[in-house]
């Protein structure tokens, strides 16, 4: 048993998963400590005006986490100033804190250097900016039906005195070009090494770190990554021993039993991953979990393997998304004072996000290969 869970652990996609969780971890602690986050969030919250703070604080929400690749980053950051923000402009609270969380989840969902989207590319073998196409074809219609519900609550709600914040070009300059590089479709390495060079010098420049400060938030975003790097080695294991022992031909046939077609191969897919997050909580476990099965099924079912990640990363962060009890929802109602209920009504845009995947399920289960 522990020569399969080797096996499957030796896996080429889970190694450099693996690898890219490390250099991950180091980019966003040098980002974090040189000032990176909140010279971003502050630079954009000097543009939005007072009367669209809610839809703007929904854009910023998405850009950050885009940019960070973390939700529950972008939710520390951003749901203070969510608070701060229904308090000066007379709106409700838990529609400000939901409307961050559900921007925390569409960048979460579409950034490259997000956990969910490396262990959903990786394993279905697909490029990173390919998934990322098939992604915001999902995405950008729920967000924009979420901006635009925003802006009409924002309309009838008061003016929010926002204020002035601080911030630094230089230390905000370098998520945007993480960005930009990503959608190119740079290597994730080279990407995240550009990065760490670029916060390093930035941080420094700034008098924000020295070199040891610099190597030390390093190690600390690194060792931030152990707990997820421990549970897709825990999951590469599991898999390995379900697919020995007839788990996965077990779930397989109960899919092909009651789901036809290419069309009901996604949905098998869409399901499996949402109720793998609904009982581990963890949106990268669901899809490391999930992932090996839903490979298979998009052999049999034809399905083409850029979809596959694509439900993977979608329907999970979906789930991780309204769950009371994810990690996304429980800070961001510690940070506000509320009920992680009270969010839950909140949350527009992965409720809307359930019926964007529905509809690219029906179009695409009718397409031929």
């Amino acid at each position: 048993k522990i020569h399969l869970c080797a096996q499957g652990i030796g896996d080429d996609n889970i190694t450099i998963m693996l690898l890219i969780f490390l250099a991950a971890g180091a980019f966003s602690g040098i980002a974090s400590a040189a000032g990176g986050v909140e010279s971003t969030a502050n630079l954009l919250l000097n543009i939005i005006p007072g009367r669209l703070a809610i839809p703007g604080l929904f854009i910023i929400a998405c850009l950050i986490s885009m940019s960070m690749g973390t939700s529950v980053g972008t939710i520390t950051v951003l749901v203070p100033i969510a608070a701060e923000v229904a308090k000066t402009g007379h709106f409700d609270l838990p529609l400000c804190v939901g409307t961050v969380v559900g921007g925390a989840m569409f960048g979460d969902n579409l950034s490259f250097i997000s956990d969910t989207t490396i262990a959903a590319t990786k394993t279905q073998g697909v490029e990173m900016k390919d998934k990322f196409r098939v992604n915001f074809k999902i995405a950008l219609p729920a967000a924009l039906i979420t901006l635009i519900i925003l802006v009409v609550f924002a309309l009838q709600g008061g003016v929010a005195d926002l204020g002035s914040f601080e911030f630094n070009w230089m230390l905000a300059v370098p998520y945007f070009i993480v960005l930009v590089l990503a959608l190119l479709g740079i290597n994730v390495f080279v990407v995240l090494g550009v990065g760490i060079g670029l916060f390093l010098t930035a941080g420094i420049i700034s008098h924000t770190l020295t070199y040891s400060s610099a190597f030390s938030s390093m190690g600390t975003g690194t060792s931030g990554m152990f707990e997820t790097m421990i549970v897709t080695i825990l999951a590469a294991s599991i898999s390995a021993l379900m697919r020995e022992n007839g788990g996965f031909e077990f779930i397989l046939n109960f899919i092909e039993k009651n789901f036809k077609g290419r069309r009901g191969g996604m949905v098998g897919i869409a399901l499996l991953t949402f109720l793998m997050d609904v009982a581990t909580a963890n949106n990268t476990v669901a899809i490391v979990v999930a992932a090996p099965i839903a490979k298979t099924i998009s052999e049999r079912f034809d399905i083409d393997p850029k979809k596959t990640a694509s439900l993977l990363d979608t329907c999970s962060c979906i789930a991780q998304g309204i769950i009371p009890y994810g990690a996304q929802v429980l800070i961001a109602a510690s940070l506000a004072g509320i009920s992680s209920l009270e969010i839950i009504p909140m949350l527009f845009y992965p409720y809307l996000l359930i019926i964007t995947v529905a509809l690219s399920i029906i179009v695409d289960g009718r397409k031929k290969k």
